[in-house]
């Protein structure tokens, strides 16, 4: 993690600083059900994050190991993006996150699909 970017010695506080924004879990949420993604499939989806954001969020992730870059089999200009054991480690935090907004955020009957 950047030095810089640390706010406290808190474990719960270091976690943040690295995937605490709402952009950096729902990457991670997104390539824990596709297992993989490239820069353009981020920005394809639904949720529209901005380019820069994106670049942004995936630097960091990158930076403290929570994804790497792998080679795209059909392009050279593309990379592939996927989670390591790290960022697969977060599989329980991202569980969590989601049973907790089940239960205080319930869906609408007309969009619980």
């Amino acid at each position: 993690m950047t030095r810089a970017k640390k706010r406290s010695d808190w474990h719960v506080s270091r976690s943040l600083d690295i995937w605490g924004d709402k952009w950096s879990l729902l990457i991670i949420r997104d390539l824990m059900t596709a297992k993989q993604c490239t820069y353009s499939d981020f920005l394809k989806s639904p949720k529209r994050i901005a380019t820069n954001i994106l670049a942004s969020r995936l630097h960091v992730l990158e930076e403290n190991k929570i994804i790497r870059k792998l080679e795209h089999p059909d392009s050279k200009a593309k990379v592939l993006y996927r989670l390591t054991r790290k960022g697969n480690d977060l599989l329980p935090v991202v569980i969590e996150i989601n049973l907790w907004a089940e239960k205080y955020f319930p869906i609408p009957d007309e969009l619980n699909l």
